[in-house]
């Protein structure tokens, strides 16, 4: 028998406790969030996260850090923590919700996952003037090369952003787009919620 162990992993491979690999703790967070949507299928609701720090969580709330998985120090884990809400609403249109949002200083970001139909640059140039949003809604849903999508997108209270784009019809962890700048509306929507 030999006295060798085994390798340790190394530092650019993802083990199955260290989460998503991603170069920061926002972009983390937002990818846990999407894998997360993900696990629950398509056709779901918006799902609004407030974001926390892991190690203040752990201190402040060691109960709720048990609850959520984030009760050891685990190096691979995110410093942020997504705390999923109350569903939103009802029949309550996005922007006007997210106008009643406010959170306590405890939360240092939060992030919010929805679907939605987008049409590709080449046909946004056929849209009809003069549709009101409801009707433009109707004339996207029966576009040919309508792409169902699932954004999720989260902000800091610092004014840090980033996105996570997954297309229905390449539902896979490897083919998720990030980037701050994706969906710009909606981030600044979110980035109210803490003034």
């Amino acid at each position: 028998m030999s006295n060798v162990s085994p390798s340790p992993t190394p530092p650019d491979e993802p083990t199955p406790s260290a989460g998503p690999m991603a170069a920061g703790p926002l972009t983390r967070a937002c990818l846990e969030i999407d894998e997360y949507a993900a696990g629950l299928g398509w056709d779901q609701p918006a799902r609004l996260f407030a974001l926390v720090d892991t190690a203040r969580l752990r201190r402040q709330e060691p109960r709720l850090a048990h609850q959520l998985g984030v009760d050891t120090d685990d190096a691979g884990r995110s410093s942020l923590t997504p705390v999923e809400q109350d569903q939103l609403p009802a029949g309550t249109a996005l922007d006007k919700f997210l106008g009643t949002v406010a959170w306590p200083d405890a939360v240092v970001g939060c992030a919010l996952t929805v679907e939605r139909l987008m049409l590709p640059p080449s046909a946004e140039a056929s849209v009809p003037e003069g549709l009101n949003d409801k009707q433009l809604a109707k004339w996207v849903a029966g576009h040919p090369e309508r792409q169902e999508v699932r954004l999720t997108v989260a902000v800091l209270r610092d004014g840090s952003r980033e996105s996570a784009v997954r297309l229905r019809e390449k539902d896979s962890a490897t083919e998720v787009l990030t980037g701050a700048g994706l969906v710009p509306g909606l981030a600044d929507a979110l980035a109210a919620t803490f003034e």
